[in-house]
């Protein structure tokens, strides 16, 4: 069974850096982009960022310039830098997994990881 567990979240003031992690086990297979979500309290659920196999990335632009996603294939391991962090990147931050065989797609979700920018 697929596990993605994430680890790193916390307490940060306005300006600061947090680095989540994120580590998927239970398979010998690679994903095709791994990607990292967040949700504030009653908003949806928003892409922050994703990275393909080929190491391509894609950022929301509300973090472009701030936050830093890299993948090691080998490890299945995607972390997410975090840097001048502001009160609005407050939310749970969550690890996907996603690939396709044989045209079916599969997504897979960490539990989730609270991040709070508050001084």
């Amino acid at each position: 069974q697929v596990q993605l567990v994430e680890s790193g979240g916390g307490l940060v003031q306005p300006g600061g850096s947090l680095r989540l992690s994120c580590a998927a086990s239970g398979s010998t297979f690679s994903y095709d982009v791994m990607a990292w979500y967040r949700q504030a309290p009653g908003k949806q659920r928003e892409l922050v960022a994703e990275i393909t196999s080929g190491q391509s990335t894609n950022y929301a632009d509300s973090v472009k310039g701030r936050f830093d996603i890299s993948r090691d294939n080998a490890k299945n391991t995607v972390d997410l830098q975090m840097n001048n962090l502001k009160p609005e990147d407050t939310a749970v931050y969550y690890c996907n997994a996603r690939r396709t065989r044989l045209g079916v797609p599969f997504a897979y979700w960490g539990q989730g990881a609270q991040v709070t920018v508050s001084s």
